[in-house]
């Protein structure tokens, strides 16, 4: 006899309570196998696969993309077996109330068994009922654009469009018809530059507004206001930075140092075999300075425990990289950073940063770091005062690397100039210890040598 089973949401990621259902990669009436990746959910860290416990046929999507569910609502249900639907077995626990998505019927009015669920990937789900949020109502039909294609006709031509889960969404807000653009990336597959090329096109490439409007009428011709859903990386992203903001007492000091040999040494590595797939960049020696100054100066290194009164100062370094990605900032880390050689430092950056951009970064790549560094020179800015990410002592800033005069041997000239910035928590690091490691770190920037020496 045949079963209904009822796949619920799983803690992907230890203490999460919701995610966003992104792409469903089934539809009712297609069969699935056991770990077949069903569906992507985006949870306050990462999006996430989510893989089938289930063999079987898929009955329904109780839970539509772009919707937030909490952790334990069911989300898809799944025939087991054969022949005509049974009751579910008595230690069935993922029978759900009729009112989730069952039909009459499917004898969906058993009650569910307070018993944890077994799931493929996480930490299972919470026994409390529990209930979907429900979708937010749409803006009013006077103050959008009406859509050239009906929503759901654009979303069915650009199933089978090559693009990643992130660019899709990012196509999704911005209104582009995925079908419409031209992939520029490996296989015709679309990226994020082509998305947003097509966003700055004229109607004859997107459908938004004539080709003849100056971008003054192309403004004139949007809704006066947008309004977007906080959730998601960008959800928690928001509450970590108030939470830093106003619980550590923040201090940002900055150095200006002459970075030329630096950029000398980058250039000379990019040369060694050892180093033929790394993207080796400023970064990376920047990360490696950053390394040797926690040792030379620990406390940067350190956390506030408040419940436990402690301050707790760590003997390893999983250094976090900042990162703008579609889906808002998000802070992958390097686990035990401190015991990688160069090359593998540098692989370890680029492998997150690529997982990042992609939105494939896993919950364990986003947490657990004790120090972070933020690299807003490669957006052309010279400094900033950066927010400790929570959880950490201090955070390190990198502006551009520009030329600029300066003076050698009492005369003028023109070097690579870079200015640093370093926020650090006041109840742990003092002025002293905190421009102590500051200028550790321009030290080492300034000549490298100084790596050699002091690691």
């Amino acid at each position: 006899m045949a079963e209904l089973k009822n796949f619920k949401l799983p803690d992907v990621g230890e203490g999460l309570t919701e995610a966003d259902i992104v792409k469903w990669h089934v539809k009712p009436g297609d069969e699935i196998t056991v770990n077949q990746i069903i569906v992507e959910i985006e949870t306050a860290k990462a999006v996430v696969e989510l893989p089938s416990p289930y063999a079987g046929v898929v009955n329904r999507l109780l839970v539509p993309e772009g919707e937030t569910a909490d952790v334990g609502t069911p989300i898809i249900s799944v025939q087991v077996g054969s022949g005509e639907l049974d009751e579910p077995s008595s230690n069935e626990a993922d029978v759900t109330e009729p009112e989730i998505g069952t039909e009459p019927g499917m004898h969906g009015t058993l009650k569910p068994k307070e018993e944890r669920q077994a799931v493929l990937v996480g930490y299972g789900v919470k026994l409390s009922p529990t209930t979907r949020r429900p979708r937010k109502p749409a803006a009013s039909a006077a103050a959008s654009v009406p859509a050239p294609v009906p929503v759901p006709a654009v979303a069915a031509r650009s199933a089978g469009v090559l693009a990643k889960p992130p660019v899709r969404k990012l196509a999704k807000d911005l209104g582009i018809d995925l079908t419409r653009v031209s992939g520029t990336g490996e296989g015709g597959k679309i990226t994020r530059e082509d998305v947003q090329a097509a966003a700055g096109a004229p109607l004859a490439e997107t459908s938004f507004q004539p080709a003849s409007l100056a971008p003054s009428a192309q403004l004139s011709a949007l809704p006066r206001e947008e309004r977007i859903p906080i959730r998601g990386v960008r959800k928690h992203m928001a509450a970590a930075m108030v939470a830093s903001a106003f619980t550590a007492p923040h201090v940002t000091e900055f150095l200006q140092i002459d970075m030329t040999e630096t950029m000398k040494a980058t250039a000379r590595l990019k040369q060694m075999p050892d180093f033929g797939d790394v993207r080796v960049s400023p970064l990376l020696l920047v990360a490696k300075a950053l390394l040797i100054a926690t040792a030379r100066n620990p406390m940067i290194n350190s956390s506030w425990d408040e419940p436990a009164q402690e301050i707790v100062v760590r003997r390893y370094v999983n250094l976090g990289i900042a990162a703008a990605t579609d889906r808002g900032l998000v802070v992958p880390t390097v686990k035990d950073a401190h015991a990688m050689s160069l090359p593998e430092l540098g692989r370890a950056i680029g492998e997150l940063a690529e997982r990042a951009r992609a939105g494939k970064s896993s919950p364990a790549d986003l947490s657990g770091g004790t120090i972070t560094i933020t690299n807003v020179g490669v957006f052309g800015i010279d400094t900033g005062t950066p927010i400790i990410t929570p959880g950490e002592a201090a955070i390190l800033a990198l502006g551009q690397v520009k030329d600029a005069p300066w003076v050698v041997d009492g005369q003028l000239a023109v070097r690579k100039v870079c200015t640093l910035s370093l926020s650090f928590d006041h109840r742990i690091i003092d002025g002293a210890a905190g421009s102590a490691a500051l200028r550790d770190i321009g030290a080492m920037l300034t000549d490298p040598l100084h790596m050699l020496a002091w690691s």
